[in-house]
């Protein structure tokens, strides 16, 4: 090590590494490979490399390019959060404790189509939608089942909802409560990510400005009475399932981040009141060494972007910590036992990536919601990579490899680039209403569906290297049509017997508080749901007030 970067090295030890170490020590004394090699927890370079602190610097300090905690995997795994839900609460809340026995460490749910739309499994648009890519929650009584038997205050739980977002976090909270934790102590996620919806997802509600004013005052609610919970998965996920590349990926994320830290800042929140609990959620594709790159570099541009443009002084503000799904659009119907390979490939990206939480999708994911046994390996995936393979032992393993470095730059440079082209058009609302970022996505996904067709890009078992396959031979899961109308029936159970008068006192009050800019509403929805009001009902009501959105005609 030369002498100017030894220098660095040890004020980082001294500030950061020593105090961190204190209060999580890492899981090992020491660290060897199977040979007996030791680990050190840090490489360096030898030789000097005048950019070194402002390009790589020592992770857990800025500008985080090497991870967002100085001991990495060391200290702790990543959460093996795997994504389920389907049918009804009892089924979900079954599957979540198998997989919990099977040795998860996060939960995270996936909601049905009409639950992401706010509407209650009786509406008349919910008919045949009910349970089938997620679990129906109409009302509290469906959260209750849904985690029944898990002690909220001791699990982190992950929501992938989105428009309604601060009603089904009003739902958890109440559960919680009832439960009788502490509602400061929940740890988890949701989504809330709306402006995706708009450029790549479809599940909204609201138009934009309203929908914005709902995630702001989940940020202050957060920040105030629920300090361990990230309020917000700001996602690149879907922006890529949609069809974008890497450098999009990262470019439109963060054109995301940006406009609701502006948000916040322009509802009266300071940046560093919000900011530290901000989470990310990116997807994780097969081009190994890209899909690296693409994660060191987003928590480079975000660090910066926090620091420099949005002046935070908390350093938990510079952090971009995020949760990875491999890649649910690059698994194929056929030859589905090959996913298997993918998703590894994928997953093993994500880890060397430096993720904090990871989602293995399932091997038969292409054709239907996933069996037990498909769930088992996709978890089991992840186990492998974690307690077998050592790369979990060294922080940011491939750090100073000339390609992954050249990736990692080119990237950032060519983000930032859409970054600057997206503050010209106003920023990411103004970039979404004039349709660029959707046009953008739009082009990269038929460029690659070119290369695909023409077989430029190869993929196996699907333009090279097929066979005879019949997918009777694999086993599905088959979710029970009769579902719906039980569902149907218990909320006409619950309306009989709920005070109906305290009902329509509640949601009068959110209707006046929705037509006031400044009125804080999580509260309102707590209240609500505490009353038995149903998800469909508040949301009705916001629907009355705000109306719905409608996309313009020339997308």
């Amino acid at each position: 090590m030369w002498e100017g970067l030894r220098q660095h090295y040890e004020r980082w030890k001294t500030r950061i590494l020593t105090p961190f170490l204190r209060k999580a020590p890492e899981r090992k004394d020491a660290f060897q490979t199977w040979s007996g090699i030791p680990v050190p927890r840090l490489l360096l370079p030898e030789d000097p490399d005048p950019d070194y602190m402002d390009r790589l610097g020592f992770p857990g300090d800025y500008p985080f390019t090497r991870g967002v905690y100085p001991t990495m995997y060391r200290g702790r795994l990543w959460t093996m959060r795997q994504y389920a839900g389907y049918g009804t609460a009892e089924e979900t809340n079954a599957r979540f404790h198998y997989l919990l026995q099977a040795g998860q460490t996060g939960l995270s749910v996936a909601f049905d189509l009409p639950t992401q739309l706010g509407y209650d499994a009786d509406h008349p648009l919910a008919a045949g939608e009910v349970g089938k890519v997620g679990v129906s929650i109409s009302s509290l009584e469906d959260m209750e089942r849904l985690f029944a038997g898990i002690p909220l205050e001791r699990v982190s739980t992950s929501m992938t909802i989105n428009a309604p977002a601060a009603v089904i976090w009003a739902m958890y909270i109440a559960v919680a409560k009832k439960q009788g934790a502490e509602v400061r102590r929940l740890r988890g996620t949701i989504q809330n990510d709306i402006l995706k919806e708009y450029t790549a997802r479809g599940t909204y509600i609201f138009p934009p400005r309203p929908s914005m004013r709902l995630i702001t005052d989940t940020f202050r609610f957060a920040a105030r009475e629920v300090p361990k919970w990230n309020p917000i998965s700001i996602s690149g996920y879907h922006i890529r399932e949609a069809g974008s590349t890497a450098v999009q990926e990262v470019a439109f994320t963060l054109a995301n981040a940006i406009a609701y830290v502006e948000a916040a800042r322009q509802a009266g929140l300071e940046v560093d009141a919000f900011a530290p609990r901000l989470s990310f959620f990116f997807n994780a594709h097969n081009n190994f060494f890209e899909e690296i790159a693409k994660f060191r570099a987003a928590r480079r541009l975000w660090a910066r972007i926090m620091r420099q443009r949005f002046g935070a002084q908390d350093p938990r503000s510079w952090r971009l910590r995020f949760h990875t799904q491999t890649g649910g659009s690059t698994l194929t119907a056929q030859q589905p036992e090959n996913n298997i390979v993918r998703v590894t490939l994928q997953a093993l990206a994500a880890v060397l990536g430096g993720t904090q939480s990871l989602h293995t999708n399932s091997m038969d994911e292409a054709l239907w919601l996933p069996t037990e046994k498909s769930a088992r390996i996709a978890l089991r995936t992840q186990q492998i990579i974690a307690y077998e393979s050592g790369v979990a032992d060294t922080v940011d393993p491939l750090a100073g490899a000339y390609f992954v470095e050249y990736l990692t730059d080119q990237i950032e440079t060519r983000a930032q680039a859409y970054l600057q082209r997206i503050d010209e058009l106003g920023g990411a609302l103004a970039a979404i209403e004039q349709g660029y970022i959707q046009r953008e996505i739009q082009d990269a996904a038929y460029r690659y569906q070119q290369a695909v067709e023409s077989g430029e890009q190869i993929i196996v078992g699907v333009n090279a290297f097929q066979v005879e396959e019949d997918a009777r031979d694999l086993e599905a899961l088959v979710v029970d049509p009769a579902l719906e109308e039980a569902q149907r029936q218990r909320l006409a159970a619950l309306r009989q017997r709920r005070d109906n008068a305290a009902v329509q006192e509640v949601l009068a009050r959110i209707e006046a508080a929705a037509r006031r800019d400044d009125e804080p509403l999580m509260p309102l929805f707590i209240a609500a749901v505490e009353r038995d009001a149903t998800l469909g009902e508040i949301i009705g009501v916001l629907r009355e007030v705000w109306g719905e959105y409608r996309p313009p005609l020339w997308l």
